[in-house]
């Protein structure tokens, strides 16, 4: 295999990666709020780093994932005094679905998955630290800022020169603060809120703000410097611009050598967002598709590119999985190992090794297919699967999942269809030729196509 390049949004250009300890790599990716179900961008943050994990275990690199759960927020707060309930009941419950979700698209569980409330104590000696080297102030209000001024390096991810800047996300300006830039490190506890939303500190009763969470955890599992951050790209910034920040003034070190940002899911042009309002929750959209063909669908798309969403994106996806599945089912894979010295193989690690390019390693998949079909050779076919497995895709039986047609609600189960695939047996055997084609057309108007094979035997796959 030829060098990794991977982009690095602080660089903003392609660079050869390079792990800080030989092979071995530290990725830290910032996961979901747990205040509601998961939507299909929360989808995509988690298939592309799932995808990126997958191509560096296959480089060979022993890979630490970590991908923290927020479950202590305003958000949090608030749906849980609405609902009556405490915060760990309602985290608890959306943690579970986003499991049954993420499982669901073939997600392999990251190696450690901090929850925000297990490192308070993290957080506080952070804020201690930054207070001590002159970053963090205690506000009039209670709150205890950063400084933001006092950290040269700020803007350097976002591109943007301080007077260009504006205050961060989820944070209020208020006259407390020294700068409107400054944003919040630690939340002093209001009357009104829940007891279970409170610590206790040297700086009073509260809790800490979003953006030390992240700088927290990170260094708390992996140390003030390790080798990739990922997310989504609204996090780029203030939040990881605010973790750059908090990181580097408390530790005096290169936080992060990599920073990775995938891009937006889109209907009609704009971010799916629950902000906005428009968005469908991965549960919602799995009634209706298989995980595997909302899993295909995104990474048919370059993990940095926009994705645009849709029920005919999702259809076109489903009969594009079922293609490669097809060839499959055609021809049997043997056990023939992997060769990545071979001309498919070659080409898609060459394509995912520039920046992960899924969508160019999928057209090679696609290529191999047809290759498949046209040869029907058993060690061509363990390669498309192989490489298929590299992504996460065509690891199931190919008739199950034909059969199956993709997670589309059907309008004729399987043991009528096995019923009508006798009778039309029955009728052939009977020389009644005409009912053998009414059956035959009738399946196909459920959308069941039959095939005949040799010695008489009849399969069947969802058109």
């Amino acid at each position: 295999m030829k060098e990794l390049r991977i982009y690095n949004s602080l660089a903003r250009e392609k660079q050869v990666f390079t792990p800080i300890t030989p092979g071995e790599v530290k990725l830290y990716v910032c996961g979901m709020t747990v205040y509601d179900y998961c939507h299909v961008g929360h989808a995509r943050v988690m298939v592309a780093f799932d995808l990126v994990r997958r191509w560096l275990r296959t480089r060979g690199y022993r890979v630490t994932y970590v991908r923290n759960i927020t479950d202590i927020d305003d958000k949090i707060i608030r749906r849980a005094v609405e609902q009556g309930i405490t915060i760990k009941a309602l985290t608890d419950r959306f943690i579970a679905a986003m499991h049954e979700d993420s499982t669901a698209l073939g997600i392999e569980p990251p190696d450690v998955e901090p929850r925000a409330t297990d490192y308070v104590p993290q957080m506080l000696g952070m804020i201690d630290t930054l207070a001590a080297r002159g970053y963090a102030y205690a506000a009039d209000d209670g709150d205890v800022n950063y400084a933001v001024r006092k950290f040269d390096g700020y803007g350097q991810l976002s591109g943007k020169s301080l007077d260009d800047l504006r205050a961060g996300e989820r944070v209020a300006t208020n006259d407390a603060k020294h700068d409107p830039l400054d944003f919040v490190l630690w939340k002093r506890a209001k009357a009104d809120e829940p007891a279970d939303s409170v610590w206790q500190s040297r700086w009073g009763a509260g809790r800490p703000g979003w953006h030390i969470e992240c700088s927290a955890m990170s260094c708390a599992l992996f140390g003030a410097h390790f080798d990739i951050h990922g997310g989504g790209q609204d996090l780029q910034f203030p939040h990881h611009e605010n973790e750059i920040a908090q990181s580097e003034g408390a530790s005096g070190e290169r936080f992060v050598n990599y920073w990775m940002h995938n891009g937006y899911v889109q209907i009609d042009g704009e971010k799916m967002s629950k902000s906005l309002g428009n968005f469908f929750t991965i549960r919602d959209v799995l009634a209706r598709y298989d995980g595997e063909v909302v899993r295909f669908f995104i990474a048919r798309a370059h993990y940095r590119s926009p994705l645009n969403y849709s029920d005919a994106q999702l259809d076109d996806a489903r009969a594009a999985l079922s293609r490669l599945y097809t060839a499959l089912d055609q021809t049997a894979p043997d056990d023939a190992p992997l060769d990545w010295s071979g001309e498919h193989a070659s080409r898609f690690a060459a394509a995912m090794d520039d920046d992960f390019n899924t969508a160019q390693a999928i057209s090679v998949l696609f290529e191999l297919a047809g290759e498949v079909n046209r040869r029907r050779e058993p060690a061509m076919a363990a390669q498309l699967r192989a490489l298929g497995g590299c992504l996460g895709l065509l690891q199931r039986a190919p008739r199950a999942f034909l059969q199956q047609g993709g997670g589309q609600a059907q309008a004729i189960d399987v043991a009528e269809i096995e019923t009508l695939v006798e009778a039309r047996r029955a009728a052939k055997a009977g020389r009644d030729f005409a009912q053998a084609d009414a059956i035959r057309q009738r399946l196909l108007d459920s959308g069941v196509v039959l095939e005949d094979g040799a010695k008489g035997v009849t399969t069947w796959r969802r058109a």
